[in-house]
């Protein structure tokens, strides 16, 4: 009771409230996505919920779906006609004794490229979502650009080894152009021990130099340590090399797309190094860390919390299109099986990777969360009452 207590200390309703707004609105729109494409797709919809469990509130639409908000937010589901459970497995016995005017309402009934579409749209939906927001923030808000204009070079650095000095202009990273120094910061923050190509423009001459940030840790406001990269440089703010840029819609949205599939990118990167070896594992975090960030966020104002919001439904959309049974690309890969072979998976085998699925899902649940606690030193405290 004193650790829940302590966890409840650390997090408390300034984080709670925050993580609830945000995880809500990414669940909602996520169902959302699964909602609509299955209504335009002529499949009854019996449930849908944000949240898990015993419902705080619910209503009936004119359709006849419930609506509900259960007392577990930690997710949600829609569950269509047909369904045996929230994770759209189908309920065989009751399929069967359908009346052929009634299967028109099941998604299970539908042809394979409706089914597709209709597991796919939720994802879809996070990613849509994210990049409205990113570029509702860069249309009204706009951007803060600083010039990539390199102003100090650090000694013993990344960027005093591969040759960089005070006045470099950088046009491209890895080839790709760059406008601001805030390019440069974010990919070599995440860039640790890779190299990077510069272009360089030096006194009218084109330069490539290649450097490879280092590894360090640092230390946020709030006190949480990161392993990022760090090149060693920094630029001469001055009113000459900031300026405040507000972009059109349609640019944008375009900026909206490359902000998703960074993260999206740089998702598979951190990935890749976890299952090489070559970053911790524990960096993962759950939901209790998706809480915290959520209130440390909100101190920053609603901005950044609705930055925060569209980072996380990226996240989420991808997750769920991973190849896991109980999670969308796993019914996609059934599908996709389906596709192949001209016939579904067999009951038994579908039933089987289900359970596997879940215990992969449950597993990975288990593992952020002991993440998360030691993160907050609740064990630490758990162990300090029988000391």
């Amino acid at each position: 009771m004193e650790a829940i207590n302590y966890l409840y200390g650390a997090l408390g309703l300034a984080y709670i409230v925050p993580f609830l707004f945000v995880l809500t609105i990414v669940v909602f729109f996520h169902e959302l996505g699964h909602f609509y494409a299955a209504r335009r797709c002529g499949v009854r919809v019996e449930v849908f919920s944000v949240g898990f469990g015993r419902a705080i509130t619910s209503w009936h639409d004119k359709h006849g779906t419930e609506w509900k908000i259960g007392w577990l937010p930690l997710g949600g589901y829609v569950k269509f006609f047909g369904d045996e459970n929230e994770a759209s497995a189908p309920d065989a016995e009751k399929l069967k004794e359908l009346l052929d005017d009634a299967r028109g309402d099941t998604l299970f009934f539908k042809p394979l490229w409706q089914r597709a579409i209709v597991v796919a749209a939720g994802p879809v939906a996070n990613f849509i979502l994210a990049i409205i927001i990113f570029a509702s923030l860069y249309t009204l808000l706009g951007q803060r650009i600083t010039d990539p204009v390199i102003g100090t070079v650090v000694e013993n650095s990344a960027a005093e080894r591969a040759g960089m000095q005070t006045g470099d202009l950088i046009v491209a990273l890895n080839g790709d152009e760059i406008t601001s120094f805030s390019q440069v910061r974010r990919l070599v923050t995440v860039s640790a021990g890779e190299p990077i190509d510069f272009s360089i423009e030096r006194g009218g001459v084109d330069l490539t130099l290649t450097a490879t940030p280092d590894r360090v840790l640092e230390v946020d406001r709030f006190g949480n340590e990161y392993h990022v990269g760090r090149l060693g440089v920094a630029v001469n703010a001055d009113e000459n090399t900031i300026r405040h840029v507000r972009y059109n819609p349609f640019t944008a949205l375009w900026m909206g797309v490359e902000e998703s599939y960074f993260i999206i990118e740089q998702t598979f990167v951190v990935l890749g190094r976890i299952i090489m070896g070559r970053e911790s594992a524990e960096s993962l975090g759950g939901p209790i860390r998706i809480a915290q960030l959520s209130g440390q966020t909100a101190t920053l104002g609603f901005v950044a919390l609705i930055n925060l919001t569209a980072v996380l439904s990226v996240s989420i959309g991808l997750i769920n299109l991973f190849p896991i049974p109980m999670l969308d690309g796993g019914h996609l890969a059934f599908y996709a099986y389906e596709a192949v072979f001209g016939k579904p998976m067999s009951e038994r085998a579908q039933e089987i990777g289900m359970r596997i699925g879940l215990s992969m899902v449950m597993m990975l649940f288990i593992f952020v969360t002991w993440n998360d606690l030691a993160r907050l030193n609740v064990f630490d405290r758990v162990a300090s009452l029988f000391g």
